[in-house]
Formats: structure tokens, sequence, C-alpha cells
């Protein structure tokens, strides 16, 4: 769902994060499968690095931040930034198990990225709490069937927006 407010207005309920496409030199984008959670209820692990903008922080800053900690590499440059900030409502599951009422969902920019280095540069082990156990390389119009339903239709708006950058990769 695009948000059609002012999103300063929403952080109450939602918090702002940003996500990563990171597209290789083939034009596939770099998904992760995250760690099972403890409490086993997510069936769909793989989704692309994204996480929480920090209090003053850019999301241009945060979203490299983020692509580091996910990954562990930042070998990468902002290549498009998506429209719109996009909004999702945690499951029902997730608010009791784990949100504790802080936030309704999310809102997320999103942000192509174009990855510089080469596959041994991902290091899942960098951050102290990694969130993924293993990552791949993936066709963009894959990836919302490989996310949790509830994450799905921010996942097809973003394929959605950033569906021109694989065929433009290929033709470089």
């Amino acid at each position: 769902m695009t948000s059609s407010k002012s999103n300063s207005s929403k952080f109450g309920y939602y918090r702002p994060c940003v996500g990563a496409v990171l597209f290789n030199d083939q034009g596939q984008v770099w998904l992760g499968k995250r760690i099972e959670d403890t409490n086993k209820f997510l069936n769909y692990a793989w989704q692309m690095p994204q996480g929480g903008i920090d209090a003053g922080e850019d999301p241009a800053d945060a979203v490299m931040r983020e692509l580091m900690e996910e990954t562990g590499t930042d070998h990468a440059e902002i290549i498009m930034v998506s429209a719109h900030w996009f909004d999702y409502d945690l499951s029902e599951k997730l608010l009791r198990n784990t949100n504790k009422g802080h936030f309704k969902g999310q809102t997320q920019k999103w942000f192509a990225l174009r990855f510089k280095g080469s596959d041994n540069d991902f290091d899942l082990n960098t951050h102290e709490k990694p969130e993924f156990s293993e990552w791949r390389w993936a066709n963009l119009n894959e990836v919302p069937d490989l996310i949790v339903p509830f994450k799905r239709d921010v996942y097809k708006n973003v394929v959605n927006e950033f569906k021109d950058i694989p065929e433009r990769i290929a033709n470089e």
C-alpha cells in the first residue's frame, strides 16, 4: 500500500524503515534467508535487506548502514529511490509475540543499489545479531512470492517501481 499522508504524522503508528534492492551485474537481486524465529511462525524466509531508520538519520545513510549490518558489505551505490513510502501492517501473530504494541507496522522508503563488489564480500556474521543464515541471487520478479504474506503487497510495489533496472543493467 502506498502511503498517501505525510509520513511524519504516521511514525507514531508505523516504524520508519528503509529497504535495499541490491542488483548484481546480471540484474539479479540479493536475498537473505531469515534465521528461523524462535516463535516458528514465519513460513516465508527470504527477504531483501531492510531495517529501521535511527532518530535523525537520513534514509540514504540508513540504507547503507542496514546493508552493511545485514550483508556484511557496503560495496554498493544508490541508483534509484522509490517515489513513495510503502506501508504494511504487522501480522496479528507478530503484534502479539514480538512488537509489544509499539508499532502497527512499518513505513518504508526503498532504494535500488548497484553492487560494486564480489560475492566474497558478503559476511552474514558481521553484525552481533545476524538476521540471515544464507543468501542468494534471484530474479526481481520472483521476490514477492518468497516474502511473508503481510509484506507481499509492498514487495510487489517495489518490484513494479524498479522493474526496468534489470534490463538497463543487462544493456550496459
